[in-house]
């Protein structure tokens, strides 16, 4: 069995503390296991609805359903609050805690985005151009 003295803990350290320093240099210190380019549009998306990782309360709960054994023991759900609107939001899309954080937060700048946007939303744009299209739909059905 080895010892490790103290040189060896500092060294250890002097590493971490490098790493971690330089992860806040290139910005991703919070690793959803997802492209650079999509890190980039969450966090755009995030500065425009007004959603700050200090505003945010995470926490993590066992999954369950589909994906068996895998999401019954590990804690892949992922429940975010965000403090200062009262939403909450909970996500176990996935069977990897990265990207259940990665859509959680997703998820959470859609509701803010309908929130603070109402009509003018990204989502309920897309639901008034399904209805224009149904509504057209029925007209020229119906003229038959």
């Amino acid at each position: 069995m080895t010892t490790l003295g103290f040189g060896d803990i500092a060294a250890g350290m002097t590493r971490l503390r490098h790493r971690l320093r330089r992860g806040r240099q290139l910005g991703y210190m919070i690793n959803f296991g997802i492209t650079a380019r999509k890190k980039a549009s969450l966090d755009q998306r995030m500065g425009k609805c007004g959603l700050f990782e200090s505003d945010i309360d995470e926490s993590f709960v066992r999954s369950g359903g589909a994906g068996g054994q895998k999401v019954n023991k590990t804690s892949s759900c992922v429940h975010l609050k965000h403090i200062p609107s009262g939403l909450a939001v909970k996500v176990q899309k996935s069977r990897s805690q990265g990207l259940n954080r990665y859509y959680a937060r997703k998820q959470m700048c859609e509701l803010l985005e309908n929130k603070l946007l109402g009509k003018d939303s990204p989502k309920a744009k897309k639901l008034e151009k399904i209805r224009k299209q149904k509504n057209r739909r029925k007209r020229r059905t119906s003229s038959q």
